[in-house]
């Protein structure tokens, strides 16, 4: 009875396997040509398997026969609820934008070590991950630091990149 939607499915799924594999070489190959870092190549390789998840998902809802009525109905009624919670909690929507910032526009990098200098303490590390919320800190000591995107852009940081810190280490 389901035969057709099953072979679809599976089309789809393998497909979406295929081209992620295939497009995740071709972008490291071509940002390592031009000497990206390796923390834009995660990021541009997370953006990048977002839209196709959303394809996807998108793909199969038309297979399965979901009715438009009920998918607009569906997306209005989670993006009012995301819109929601977004303005509820204005910081995630400042978290992700500080992210894109710091990807395109920001030159830390992974690896770097920085001192975020705060009033009363200063906060230091290399920078482990950043992601679309946090930048990931690795103390001396081996402690684990998580900082918002948007503290970083709005807090002085000093930031000794990889190779003159070993130098003066």
């Amino acid at each position: 009875m389901y035969r057709n939607q099953l072979i679809y499915t599976a089309v789809v799924l393998i497909t979406l396997l295929l081209i992620r594999f295939i497009t995740k070489h071709s972008i490291n190959k071509a940002l390592k040509k031009f000497h990206f870092s390796l923390q834009r190549r995660r990021m541009t390789i997370k953006i990048l398997n977002f839209f196709l998840l959303t394809s996807a998902i998108i793909a199969l809802l038309g297979i399965w026969g979901i009715e438009k009525e009920k998918f607009v109905l569906f997306i209005s009624s989670v993006l009012t609820i995301i819109g929601v919670a977004f303005f509820a909690q204005w910081s995630i929507l400042s978290n992700i934008t500080a992210g894109f910032i710091l990807y395109f526009n920001h030159p830390m990098k992974l690896g770097d070590y920085i001192q975020v200098l705060e009033k009363d303490f200063i906060i230091e590390g290399h920078i482990d991950d950043i992601t679309f919320f946090f930048v990931h800190l690795k103390t001396n000591n081996g402690e684990r630091i998580t900082i918002p995107n948007s503290v970083i852009l709005q807090k002085n940081i000093s930031i000794k990149h990889t190779d003159e810190h070993k130098k003066n280490a």
